[in-house]
C-alpha cells in the first residue's frame, strides 16, 4: 500500500470520507439530539439560578434532561430541517413543550415527599427548554439559510406581486443556495403592503414605479409572479421592463395546472401564451366530477394536441377508465406515459383506431363502453384540405359519423363534439365539413338515451396545437428569421389548450343536448403583432434585426374569423364564457343522401371529385362560399349533375 493510500484510509468513516460525514442523515441526527440535551441541560442550570437552588432530588438534572429528550424524539423534533422551520414546526415545539410541562408536574406530583416536590424548578425548567429549542432553531436556520442579500450574487432582482405566489417564489429563492440571483424586493399595487417586509424583503413600491426601480435598484431580473394576471398586463410590464434591458422572468399561469395538483413557484421564460392570458376559467367542478367520477371516457385524437389536454383534464376527476382512441402510435404513446406519471392509479387503455373504421370503431366501443365520449379527431390543415377535399369528407364528416354511430350501439351519454369556429359562414373544406358535423351530432342526439347529452363545441386557434402559427413563428425565429406572415390585416381569436379545454368540459357536461356551443375568445389578435411580440421575447426588434415578410393570403383563409352567424343566437346561459349558437335545423333526409353522396364523390377522378364535392357541400350548408384560391376554383367549369342525383331543397 502507497504512503498516500495509508494517509487517505483513516479518512474513511463507515465508508464515508469527512467531507461528507455531517451530510450523513445518522450524523445529523446524532448531531442534533447532543444539541437538544445540552439545551435541556442548559435550561436545569438557569432554573436552578446557576447552582443556587439546591436539586430536588439525587439525579434530578440526569432526569430532566433523560424526560425531555423523550418528548423530544416523541414529537420528532430532531427531525425537523432547520432552515425549512415554518409554523408548522414552531407548533410542534410548542406542543413538545407543554407535553414535557405536563410530564414534569406529573412526576412532581406522584413524588409525593411534599405537596408537589421540585415544582418550581421543573416548571422553569421546561419553560426554558422549549424557548432554548426553539431559539436554537431559528439561530441555526439564519446561520445556515440563504437570507437576503447573504449570496453575494451580482444578479439582483424584483419580484412583481407580493400574494401567495410572490411570497412562495421569494421562499424558494431563498432556500435554495445555489439560485444565482438575489431578491431584493417585492412591487405590488397593494397600499396595505408598500413597506412591509415579507421573508424579510422589503415591498419597495407600486407597478407604476417597476421603470424607476428597476433603475434606481441596478436590477438585471424581474419575475413577475402573478399567477392570474391577464395577459394585457403581462404584455404591458414586459414591454415596459425589457426596454430597459432587463430580464424577464415568469411563473406558470392558473390555467396551467391539472385538476387539483398545487401551484409550483417555478419560473421560466416569457412565452407568447403569458402575453394573450385572460382570466382563470371556473368550472362547475361538482358537476363535471359527478358526470365523469367512477365512468369510462374516451378521447379520439387523443394523441392531438386538444385530445391529449382533454385526457389530462379528464383524468383529474377520477374516471375508472380512459380510453385513449387514435390513429398516431407515437403521440399516443406519450399521452399513455403523461397520463402515467401524472395519475398513476388511473386505467389507461390504448386504442390504435382510425375514425374511418367503422368496424375497428364497434369493437373499440363494445369492448369499453364509454359513457362519455370526447371526438376530437379532424384534420384542420385549412390548406391541404383545399388541395384534398377528400379527406374532409372521409375523416372529419364520416369518421364524426362512425364514432356517432358507435357512440349510440354502445349507450353512451355525454358525447362532445369539437368543433370550430370557421364552421361559422365557411369559405374552405374545413369549415363546411365541420358544420356538417355539427348537424350530425344534432340529429344524432334524437336518437341517444333518455337524459343523454350530445353536444358540439366551437372555438378558435389554440396557443400551441399542430400546425397553429406559434410553433411556425418558433422555428423561424430559431432559425434567423424571416417571420412570415400572410397578410398585415388578418386577425384570429387566440385561447390557451387548458381555456379551451376546460371550457369544452363545461359546455359539454352541463349543456343541453342537441345544441352548439361557441367559447368566448376575447378580443381577436392580429398576427402581426403576434410576430412583433414574438420577436421581442426572443430578445430581436422586428424589421431591425429580424425581417417579417408579407406572404399572402394561402388558399381557404379568412382576413377575419367569425364566432356567430347572423342567425345564430348568443345566449351564456351555462357559463359565462360558453355561448349556445341556434343553428337551424338540418333536414335528416337530405343530410342523409348527401352524406351517401360525398362519399361517392370523395372515390372519382381529379376534377370531377371536386366539383361534386362542392356541389353538395352547398346543398347541405348553404351559407358555404368556396374560396376562389381554395376549391372554388374548381367552378371554373362546372359539369352537370345527372337528374338522378338533383336534390329539390
Amino acid at each position: 500500500m502507497s504512503g498516500l493510500a495509508c494517509i487517505q484510509k483513516p479518512k474513511q468513516v463507515f465508508g464515508l470520507g469527512w467531507g461528507r460525514l455531517h451530510k450523513a442523515p445518522w450524523a445529523r441526527r446524532c448531531g442534533k439530539v447532543l444539541l437538544d440535551a445540552g439545551l435541556a441541560c442548559l435550561a436545569w442550570e438557569l432554573a436552578e439560578g446557576g447552582g443556587g437552588k439546591a436539586e430536588p432530588f439525587p439525579g434530578s438534572r440526569l432526569f430532566f434532561v433523560s424526560l425531555a429528550l423523550a418528548v423530544n424524539l416523541a414529537m420528532q423534533l430532531t427531525a425537523q430541517h432547520y432552515r425549512l422551520l415554518d409554523l408548522r414546526e414552531a407548533k410542534a415545539i410548542l406542543y413538545a413543550d407543554l407535553a414535557l410541562i405536563a410530564a414534569s408536574m406529573a412526576f412532581c406530583a406522584l413524588r409525593g415527599d411534599g405537596p408537589v416536590a421540585g415544582k418550581d424548578v421543573f416548571m422553569e425548567a421546561s419553560l426554558l427548554c422549549g424557548v432554548l429549542w426553539f431559539m436554537a432553531r431559528i439561530l441555526m436556520g439564519a446561520l445556515l439559510g440563504n437570507r437576503p442579500g447573504g449570496n453575494g450574487f451580482s444578479e439582483r432582482a424584483l419580484i412583481v406581486g407580493a400574494g401567495r405566489a410572490g411570497l412562495r417564489l421569494c421562499q424558494e429563492v431563498l432556500e435554495h443556495p445555489k439560485v444565482r440571483f438575489q431578491v431584493v424586493g417585492f412591487v405590488d399595487d397593494a397600499p396595505e403592503k408598500l413597506g412591509v417586509r415579507i421573508e424579510g424583503v422589503p415591498v419597495l413600491g407600486a407597478t407604476c414605479q417597476l421603470r424607476e426601480l428597476v433603475r434606481d435598484r441596478e436590477i438585471s431580473l424581474v419575475i413577475l409572479g402573478l399567477a392570474s394576471a391577464p395577459g394585457a398586463r403581462v404584455r404591458e410590464m414586459c414591454r415596459e421592463v425589457q426596454a430597459l434591458g432587463v430580464k424577464v422572468k415568469i411563473v406558470p399561469g392558473i390555467l396551467d395546472l391539472v385538476g387539483d395538483l398545487p401551484w409550483k413557484p417555478q419560473w421560466r421564460d416569457v412565452a407568447i401564451e403569458d402575453l394573450l392570458r385572460r382570466e382563470p376559467v371556473v368550472l362547475d367542478t361538482t358537476a363535471i366530477r359527478k358526470a365523469l367520477e367512477g365512468s369510462v371516457a374516451l378521447i379520439t385524437g387523443a394523441g392531438g394536441s386538444i385530445g391529449s389536454e382533454l385526457a389530462r383534464r379528464v383524468a383529474a376527476f377520477g374516471p375508472s377508465r380512459i380510453v385513449l382512441l387514435g390513429r398516431g402510435e407515437n403521440s399516443l404513446w406519450e399521452i399513455e406515459g403523461d397520463l402515467a406519471r401524472r395519475f398513476p392509479g388511473l386505467a389507461t387503455e390504448v386504442a390504435l383506431c382510425d375514425v374511418r373504421d367503422p368496424a375497428r370503431l364497434r369493437q373499440v366501443f363494445e369492448a369499453w363502453r364509454p359513457r362519455a365520449v370526447f371526438h376530437a379527431a379532424a384534420h384542420k390543415h385549412v390548406p391541404y384540405l383545399e388541395k384534398h377535399p377528400e379527406e374532409a369528407v372521409v375523416n372529419n364528416i364520416l369518421g364524426t359519423r362512425n364514432v356517432l354511430d358507435a357512440a349510440l350501439a354502445a349507450g353512451t351519454e355525454v358525447f362532445v363534439n369539437v368543433s370550430t369556429d370557421k364552421a361559422v359562414n365557411p369559405v374552405n373544406a374545413l369549415g363546411v365539413s365541420k358544420h356538417i358535423g355539427e348537424h350530425l351530432v344534432t340529429l344524432a342526439a334524437g336518437h341517444a338515451p333518455a337524459g343523454a347529452r350530445y353536444v358540439s363545441v366551437r372555438f378558435g386557434n389554440v396557443l400551441g396545437s399542430r400546425g397553429s402559427v406559434i410553433p411556425l413563428f418558433r422555428e423561424q425565429i430559431a432559425r434567423g428569421g424571416p417571420i412570415t406572415v400572410t397578410h398585415p390585416d388578418m386577425v384570429r381569436y387566440f385561447m390557451t389548450i387548458p381555456e379551451a379545454v376546460q371550457l369544452v368540459l363545461q359546455a359539454g357536461i352541463l349543456g343541453e343536448t342537441a345544441k352548439v356551443f361557441a367559447l368566448d375568445m376575447g378580443a381577436p389578435v392580429r398576427i402581426m403583432d403576434l410576430a412583433e411580440d414574438m420577436a421581442r421575447l426572443s430578445g430581436f426588434s422586428a424589421g431591425v434585426d429580424i425581417d417579417i415578410k408579407i406572404t399572402g393570403t394561402r388558399p381557404g383563409e379568412k382576413l377575419f374569423e367569425e364566432l356567430f352567424s347572423d342567425r345564430e343566437s348568443r345566449k351564456a346561459d351555462i357559463h359565462p364564457k360558453v355561448f349556445e349558437a341556434g343553428q337551424d335545423r338540418q333536414d335528416p333526409d337530405l343530410l342523409e343522401r348527401g352524406l351517401q353522396a360525398l362519399e361517392e364523390a370523395s372515390a372519382l377522378p381529379d376534377g370531377e371529385r371536386q366539383r361534386r364535392i362542392i356541389l353538395w357541400f352547398r346543398r347541405l350548408v348553404p351559407a358555404y362560399v368556396p374560396s376562389p384560391e381554395g376549391l372554388g376554383r374548381w367552378l371554373a367549369a362546372p359539369r352537370a349533375i345527372p337528374a338522378s342525383e338533383t336534390v329539390h331543397t
